[in-house]
């Protein structure tokens, strides 16, 4: 059964359209999205909240099709946050399942695509199934260089910067570091995932405008892009549609046009 309209002969139209006119040089090299709106889009169609997550999943075929499409090198999606676990348990348990069927029946198609899986976060945190799954695809996958899709899971921005605030302060207190070498690049090190350029673009879907606690440290000049839409319902045209609004703006990064 169709649930969403973003499968339509149309839409692809109109989606192929809108790329056609982005600028193949100004494509944001790293994308960031919170995926919002799979519970509301579930209850105004009668659904339950998890076959709201099931048709998320497809909006991230989508998406990642969109990115490979365009010449987006990095997509990080906020998958699961630090403060999801305050959510019922049936809900989490029936989540971190649907994580795993995910990334069982995805790994061979990121894989032919040339899709590198990376996770942020407390992976060591979560259940022992999640994280054996989260491996195997990331072994998997390791040497491909089409495009890194970087999990957000068990990922709050304010556990990151504690935790690299703690190994900072661990590095002081064995003598292997100065405080006077504490800059913003030694804390920038101990992020998650050092070795990732920060976000270019933000895109929020669901209508709500705020980061939840995603990519504090990162996003600090990242163009925001909100929307909508929700997740389920996201499609190849609001991808495109969103790296348009990005390609508009002037990114100064706090100097001034003299132009």
């Amino acid at each position: 059964m169709r649930t969403t309209k973003r499968d339509t002969h149309d839409e692809l139209e109109r989606a192929d359209a809108v790329r056609a006119t982005l600028d193949p040089t100004r494509v944001p090299r790293h994308v960031a999205i919170i995926m919002d709106g799979n519970g509301r889009w579930a209850e105004v169609r009668g659904l339950t909240r998890l076959e709201g997550h099931r048709q998320g999943r497809e909006a991230i075929r989508r998406t990642l099709e969109a990115a490979r499409e365009c010449g987006v090198e990095i997509l990080t999606l906020y998958a699961f946050s630090t403060e999801n676990w305050r959510r019922p348990l049936e809900e989490v348990e029936a989540l971190m399942a649907l994580l795993i069927d995910a990334l069982e029946a995805e790994a061979d198609g990121l894989h032919r695509n040339g899709v590198r899986l990376r996770v942020s976060g407390m992976i060591d945190e979560m259940p022992d199934d999640v994280q054996g799954a989260l491996r195997r695809v990331m072994a998997l996958t390791e040497g491909n260089a089409s495009l890194t899709l970087n999990l957000a899971l068990n990922y709050g921005g304010r556990r990151e910067l504690t935790e690299a605030a703690r190994r900072l302060a661990e590095a002081v207190a064995a003598g292997r570091l100065s405080p006077d070498d504490i800059d913003e690049e030694a804390l920038a090190r101990s992020l998650f995932a050092p070795d990732l350029p920060d976000p270019d673009l933000l895109i929020r879907t669901g209508g709500e405008q705020r980061l939840s606690n995603f990519l504090l440290w990162q996003l600090a000049y990242a163009e925001m892009y909100f929307t909508n839409v929700r997740w389920p319902d996201f499609g190849k045209l609001d991808f495109f549609e969103a790296i348009q609004a990005y390609q508009a703006r002037d990114r100064r990064f706090g100097g001034v046009d003299l132009g």
